[in-house]
Formats: C-alpha cells, structure tokens, sequence
C-alpha cells in the first residue's frame, strides 16, 4: 500500500484527518497490516504524522505495541 493509497483509506475510515480509525477497518490479512503500519512507523518522514493507540477492539503488534487505531494529522499532505 502505498502512502497516498494509505491516506485515501484512512479519510474513507476516519471521515477526517485528526480522527482516530480502526486498523482492523483498513481490511488487510492480519500479517499485512502488521508489517504494512510497522514499516510506516519505522521511516520518520512519516512517523511524524501517525499516532496508534490502543483502544477497543482487534489489536495489531506494530514494532512490538499492541494498537487498535490510528490517527493521522492532516500535515501529512505535504509528503504526498
């Protein structure tokens, strides 16, 4: 999945950017949206504008964390 691919679902999901949705939502096999988030949260340039939580619901182990969602800030449109 790539970058602007990942923002589009994530408005789809969320409704907004600022909005937290649920990974389980983005409908990847398990392993997929493991190494998918992990790999974001891994490389700064894009950190920087990810935030996983840990709320209700089917929980993900992204580099070692158990996360349930992710919010995105709208600042992440200057890499796209």
């Amino acid at each position: 999945m790539t970058l602007p691919e990942l923002v589009k679902k994530f408005l789809a999901i969320a409704g907004a950017f600022g909005r937290p949705a649920a990974l389980s939502a983005f409908a990847l096999p398990p392993g997929e949206t493991e190494k998918v988030f992990a790999a974001l949260d891994e490389d700064y340039q894009i950190s920087r504008f990810l935030h996983f939580e840990k709320r209700d619901g089917q929980a993900f182990l992204i580099n070692g964390f158990a996360q349930t969602h992710l919010t995105v800030d709208a600042e992440i449109q200057s890499l796209l």
